[in-house]
């Protein structure tokens, strides 16, 4: 069976000693993975589009276990994010996160157009660590670890939190603050953002500039919940995390 989907490619794998497997994102199927024959030789015509961050359209022939990749169109191949470490750095996160956290051939096409828009506003030059911060957030619900952001964990007040509780999952009011010793405290401004992060449409994102203490206000309480609910032990991650310490 001849099948057209529109994805993107979230990892690769080398398969002997010319193929490839790509796990694609795809709009009509969600993650499925591959087989690109002849995809580590330059010359080959499936080359350019086996590589990672690809968007386009890939026709393949469907069988019951890995397809085999037949032709690739590129609509995309995001070339800032690509020639730039940084960049590329962040792209790497993203991608994995989605891998791990994304069933195959599970559909859902408004999370294929969140890391479309994402890259997109990567390779446009956005923010990297906002767009990170949101994309995170997002995978959130995803992943089923949504925390509560919408009022008090412990009271259901509406009043602006002054905490976020890794152990009750949410925020905290200002009057429920002592249920958790351990809670991060937050500016009234980090708790507004965090809750908006996870519910913007990123497709009217505009500019938006953060002071670098605000970022790691967001980063510190959002990296905790992952590593308490998630089990995730990225190496992207890592790697990112080194380069911040080296001053990139």
């Amino acid at each position: 069976m001849i099948q057209k989907v529109e994805g993107i490619v979230i990892r690769t794998t080398d398969y002997g000693e010319s193929n490839k497997i790509v796990t694609l994102f795809t709009r009509e199927l969600g993650k499925i993975g591959v087989m690109s024959r002849g995809a580590k030789k330059p010359k080959n015509r499936l080359s350019a589009a086996s590589q990672l961050f690809i968007y386009g359209t890939f026709v393949y022939q469907r069988y019951t276990g890995l397809g085999t990749l037949n032709q690739a169109d590129i609509t995309n191949s995001f070339r800032e994010v690509r020639g730039d470490l940084f960049r590329a750095s962040y792209a790497t996160y993203i991608v994995e996160l989605t891998d791990k956290l994304t069933d195959d051939q599970k559909r859902n096409p408004y999370h294929f157009e969140l890391l479309y828009q994402t890259l997109y506003y990567l390779n446009e030059g956005i923010d990297a660590d906002v767009l990170l911060r949101i994309y995170e957030m997002k995978m959130l619900a995803v992943a089923g670890i949504k925390p509560e952001l919408d009022h008090c964990v412990s009271c259901h007040s509406t009043e602006v939190p002054v905490a976020f509780s890794i152990r009750h999952a949410g925020f905290l009011c200002k009057t429920c603050l002592c249920k958790d010793d351990r809670a991060y405290h937050l500016t009234a401004h980090a708790a507004r953002l965090l809750r908006l992060f996870f519910y913007v449409d990123l497709q009217r994102l505009g500019q938006i500039s953060l002071k670098k203490e605000t970022k790691q206000e967001l980063k510190k309480v959002i990296s905790a919940y992952y590593d308490e609910y998630s089990g995730l032990r990225l190496k992207s991650k890592r790697f990112l995390e080194q380069m911040e310490r080296l001053g990139f």
